[in-house]
């Protein structure tokens, strides 16, 4: 033994100090080399963002799998990192101006530049320090930025690369416009949310007739930009419109009827009015009609001037103001509450507007194709396999992917524009060789650096993410322009093992980055994919700051130790499944970890003084407890080494949990302790036990790595550069792998529990010896029980013990049957009888009470034929219970009576 431990476990004095262990002896980082690589890349949190409940759980789930893979021998590497954010970074950058007296509006580029940069320097590293309290057993030394120089570079060439491949383009099409942030956003940035909407009905006169058609929509402020109204062309009510026009109420714009089979004619009025630039059916509708388009929104979400009428004014004020002004001049038909889904800002939860706006785009069908196919054939797998189908619909589906948005925060756009004209333009890297292009593009050799001007966008985040596999080894892996490099590192560590990711981004970056492993690297980017659950309140909501329903990781960290987070987080939690999250996980985290320090504790009490104690994997070959013990371990080695080859870590801890909990140390050492009070554990069963908890400590370490840490190092000296961490994974014994001694013991335990439910049910004391005779199926089982009657006699007050297949039944006893095997308990001397027989006849009332209950439902026609079948067979198994445990009463009964 190392040292005496403390009587109690402080995870605060124990969390810091093994961590800086690690740290000073550099176990975290991880160089090429002979092993076969074990590669973890970290999905990189926002820069300026701290630790929430759901990086708890994802960064834990990580963990687990990289510090088994290390135990393993792998070389294994996590490679941590930032995300730039390019959204919500500038969002949060401007309300800081905004509270200093400053706009945006009021500084150029390069300034608020300096001002994202000193946000970004003083909160970036924040979220990477609270994971180390986690306990994330991260490369540090390999952190990498979105926004690093060389990661940068790599993004500009991958545009560049794109771009000349014909796969990147710019044009006008309909996207998400988010007026808070005044950018474009990508469809997965908007989440539809069901709101309590109004249906407004309008009046659009016929032209040159007292007529009109009624137009039924959410949003009446629109009608600034129709420049249509559509009809089906078989729906016979509007046969008399056809050719015609109607006026736009209030603008008193003339437009035209115009017929498409997109009208459903079933759905609100049957007559659809255009706006062309504010929702994309209706722009697929203006396109294919040449119909005008009028955008009558500015970027903050204002009316602009081409509305005509309310400019300047809030698109949700004109909703209500527009709404009166119909009404004023009758066109108002009438308004209905109505309940739709409406696009809401995934950063700024504000409400998304449709927008014609030319943008930059990548061609995703021909990119997607390998992402899809393997994934489909398991090339990548998916765990839960279940999250293929929603992979595969999406990707079949896939849409041109807007790749520009209108910040100033994150990668510009290396376009360079030196006319006025759509065309006029160059990709390139630098000024100059823009310029190079530029001349040549243009015939104009005359063009100067001064002539151009770069392109104000920058790139959508999730494009510079989509590289994160690639890039963290090598950002330099493009060379002019595709040509790849080789790189030690990255050939090394590529393709990684595991990703651990909510499913939430399935699209934003899981596929993204498997289509840029096929493009770039011509391979997956990652065998594995890990989706966990989101973390939810007791009422099913998801944990979010805005909602104030999340606690503080690191406070709950102080309160319980990372190892109660940890180990309450994985308990609850299958692959896939949402993590109702409840305080009391994390106590019972530190209720294990109390268990566990306790239990040690109580072993290392019983050495004598002076004693040489060595931890030792033989075992007495005479003692049921030893073999049963080796066995279990053996047992749980293979069944957790299957669960994390399927990913099931949630099956896994459960495993080591009862293990440790309930079979170690409420049974291993309950038999270990001595017969008389005051005495030690012998020796050689105490080294015995301690190898035993060595082996536990090791299947521990993944999920709880800081109390198996401090309890190995204490079981026996180490060198000052010994870790847990870097020690064998156990491997499976089968020589110790004894099913007979394992269904033996289990016999055993039943035995016991059941005579301690006898004690219990007469109320006899624990102290009070018992005579127990046991009537088995069959000698062999006779033999055995015999040959191990020290676990009943040890962990029973037992006076005397009759074991045979033939044992005559006390006259008044109480018994129990287990696997085949009667137990009798003579109760003469014990109990009253009196009482006894009181206690029985209640019980006999009770059930015979119970029992006429369930009669009169079975007995009931209406109940038995219009009940589901199995609420009937529910109640039949109840009925013959009831009727069976009645009979063993009465019989008892008249056993007394006798």
């Amino acid at each position: 033994m190392s040292k005496e431990i403390p009587a109690q476990y402080d995870a605060s004095k124990v969390e810091d100090k093994w961590y800086q262990h690690w740290m000073e002896n550099n176990y975290f980082h991880s160089e090429p080399d002979e092993r076969e690589s074990f590669t973890v890349v970290i999905p990189p949190p926002n820069v300026t963002g701290v630790l929430h409940m759901g990086h708890m759980l994802n960064n834990t789930i990580q963990d687990v799998l990289v510090r088994r893979a290390r135990m393993q021998g792998y070389n294994a590497c996590w490679v941590p990192g930032t995300d730039h954010a390019s959204i919500a970074t500038e969002a949060k950058v401007v309300r800081r101006l905004r509270e200093k007296g400053i706009k945006k509006s009021d500084l150029g580029r390069d300034e608020f530049l300096e001002h994202a940069w000193d946000w970004t320097h003083e909160h970036g590293g924040i979220i990477l320090e609270q994971l180390k309290k986690l306990g994330a057993s991260c490369d540090w030394d390999r952190t990498n930025f979105t926004m690093d120089p060389e990661y940068s570079e790599s993004v500009i060439d991958v545009f560049i690369d794109l771009f000349e491949k014909g796969k990147i383009y710019r044009g006008a099409r309909m996207i998400n416009w988010d007026p808070a942030a005044k950018t474009a956003l990508s469809d997965e940035e908007v989440i539809h949310k069901e709101v309590n909407s109004k249906l407004y009905h309008i009046k659009y006169k016929i032209v040159g007739e007292d007529d009109f058609v009624t137009i039924a929509t959410t949003r009446p402020e629109t009608l600034l930009g129709d420049t249509a109204v559509c009809i089906n062309p078989g729906d016979e009510r509007f046969t008399h419109l056809h050719g015609k026009k109607v006026i736009v109420p209030l603008v008193d714009r003339e437009v035209p009827i115009i017929q498409d089979d997109y009208v459903d004619m079933e759905f609100g009025t049957g007559c659809l009015k255009v706006t062309p630039a504010h929702d994309e059916n209706d722009y697929n509708l203006g396109q294919k009609h040449n119909l005008e388009t009028i955008n009558m929104l500015n970027e903050d979400g204002t009316v602009s001037e081409d509305g005509e009428l309310y400019i300047g004014m809030d698109r949700f004020e004109v909703r209500k103001q527009i709404a009166k002004d119909l009404e004023e001049v009758g066109l108002l038909l009438k308004v209905e509450d109505y309940k739709n889904k409406v696009g809401y800002s995934e950063r700024t939860d504000v409400v998304i507007e449709p927008r014609l706006s030319l943008q930059w785009w990548v061609s995703m069908k021909e990119l997607a194709q390998p992402a899809l196919e393997n994934v489909m054939d398991d090339t990548v797998e998916f765990h839960p396999a279940k999250f293929k189908n929603t992979y595969r619909h999406w990707m079949e589906n896939v849409r041109d992917w807007c790749i520009s948005r209108q910040l100033w925060w994150g990668h510009r756009i290396p376009a360079y524009y030196y006319g006025e004209g759509d065309d006029e333009f160059v990709v390139a890297k630098t000024e100059e060789e823009a310029l190079t292009k530029a001349q040549e593009k243009s015939g104009n050799k005359d063009l100067t650096v001064s002539d151009l001007r770069q392109d104000e966008d920058v790139l959508d985040t999730w494009f510079s993410s989509w590289l994160w596999p690639i890039s963290v080894f090598d950002p330099k892996y493009i060379g002019e322009y595709g040509e790849r490099k080789p790189n030690k590192e990255l050939d090394y560590y590529y393709p990684t093992k595991d990703l651990v990711t909510a499913p939430e981004i399935m699209f934003f970056w899981v596929a993204r980055m498997i289509i840029a492993g096929y493009e770039y690297m011509d391979d997956k980017p990652f065998d594995n994919v890990y989706y966990t659950g989101i973390v939810r309140d007791k009422k099913g909501r998801k944990m979010s700051k805005s909602l104030g329903n999340s606690p503080d990781p690191i406070e709950l960290i102080s309160k319980y130790g990372a190892d109660g987070i940890r180990m309450g987080m994985l308990f609850a939690t299958p692959a896939g499944n949402d993590l109702p999250f409840d305080e009391k996980l994390c106590e019972q985290g530190r209720n294990f970890s109390n268990k566990i320090w306790n239990a040690f504790r109580f072993l290392t009490m019983n050495m004598e003084e002076g004693a040489d104690y060595e931890p030792t994997s033989e075992i007495n070959e005479e003692d049921i407890s030893d073999r049963w013990m080796a066995a279990r371990i053996q047992e749980t080695i293979s069944g957790v080494n299957e669960d994390f080859d399927n990913y099931k870590l949630n099956d896994a801890i459960k495993k080591i949990y009862s293990l440790i909990w309930d079979d170690f140390c409420d049974w291993y050492i309950e038999l270990a302790k001595p017969e008389e009070y005051g005495q030690n554990i012998p020796k050689e069963k105490l080294n015995t036990a301690l190898g035993f908890f060595e082996q536990l400590m090791k299947l521990l370490h993944p999920f709880m790595p800081f109390i198996s840490e401090e309890i190995w190092q204490h079981i026996q000296e180490r060198s000052t550069e010994e870790a847990l961490l870097v020690t064998e994974w156990p491997k499976v014994d089968e020589s110790l792998m004894s099913k007979d001694d394992i269904q033996t013991f289990a016999v055993l335990q039943e035995m016991v529990s059941s005579l301690r439910n006898i004690r219990s049910e007469v109320n006899v004391s624990p102290k009070e010896d018992l005579r127990v005779f046991i009537n088995t199926k069959d000698e062999s089982t006779a033999q055995s029980i015999l040959a191990n009657r020290i676990v009943l006699e040890k962990l029973e007050s037992i006076s005397s013990l009759e074991v045979g297949t033939r044992v005559e039944k006390p006259k008044v006893y109480s018994s129990s049957m287990v696997d085949g095997n009667e137990i009798y308990v003579p109760l003469e001397g014990l109990v009253d009888f009196e009482k006894e027989r009181e206690r029985i006849q209640k019980e006999i009332d009770r059930l015979e009470g119970f029992l006429k209950g369930i009669n009169g439902k079975l007995n009931n026609a209406g109940f038995v034929n219009n009940a589901p079948e199995a609420v009937v067979d529910k109640e039949k198994k109840k009925k013959a219970d009831t009727e069976e445990s009645l009979l063993k009463l009465k019989d008892q009964l008249k056993d007394f009576e006798s």
